[in-house]
């Protein structure tokens, strides 16, 4: 492996040095993940779309311990890397399952979702002539996500209105979780341990009901 994979990064408040538990809350928290990941498999009762996801969930859980652990380039990849593959799955399936779409027309979509979504940083570092990332903490990157719960909830609120409600609900959680996410490199001065292990708890919340309304939406579509 090419030794600046091994290359330390300190990306959150908590980390003082590069010592393995120098993150002990923010590693200790994704915890919550492999709990949401459980709670969610316990829920899916055969749905094999919402049992795969929350696999992932405690993949994310895993990763992001990694991450928040060793603090290097390659376990940075170990954390994003799940998160990245839970937020398109849920969009193909999101597609597939609340607004009816052939699985391959799903899978296009999702694929220029996922294309619009990795330009949008630079598209907007470009706009304003700014580093859109280091002035959100990296938080930028889940602004296709939080637009994406959107637009799903807004077009299910007419359709099937309690669906659309648990979206827009957990949309609405999901912004509390990105603002602590966001406000952890700032919140440094006055609180040495960050926020970010706030992100972990409210996300991993974010992720277990938007599987949970999923497997609820399959079983009041399912025929009696």
């Amino acid at each position: 492996m090419n030794p600046s994979w091994f290359e330390p990064v300190r990306a959150y408040c908590e980390r003082t040095d590069a010592a393995f538990w120098s993150e002990p809350v923010n590693a200790a928290t994704n915890a919550a993940f492999l709990v949401a990941a459980l709670a969610a498999a316990l829920r899916a009762r055969g749905d094999r779309p919402v049992l795969a996801l929350a696999c992932v969930v405690a993949v994310v859980g895993i990763g992001s311990f990694l991450f928040h652990t060793l603090a290097n380039r390659w376990s940075m990849l170990a954390d994003v890397i799940p998160i990245a593959v839970f937020i398109h799955g849920y969009f193909g399936l999101a597609l597939a399952r609340f607004f009816g779409l052939r699985p391959g027309l799903a899978a296009l979509a999702t694929l220029a979702f996922a294309g619009a979504g990795f330009g949008l940083a630079p598209a907007l570092d470009a706009l304003t002539g700014r580093d859109v990332a280091a002035l959100t903490n990296g938080s930028i990157d889940y602004l296709p996500a939080l637009l994406a719960l959107l637009g799903v909830g807004l077009g299910l609120a007419r359709r099937v209105p309690w669906a659309g409600r648990a979206v827009l609900g957990t949309g609405a959680l999901f912004v509390v979780s990105l603002a602590f996410r966001t406000l952890d490199a700032r919140a440094c001065a006055a609180l040495p341990l960050g926020t970010h292990f706030l992100w972990h708890g409210l996300n991993a919340l974010v992720l277990y009901r938007l599987l949970a309304t999923a497997a609820r939406f399959r079983a009041r579509s399912a025929p009696a």
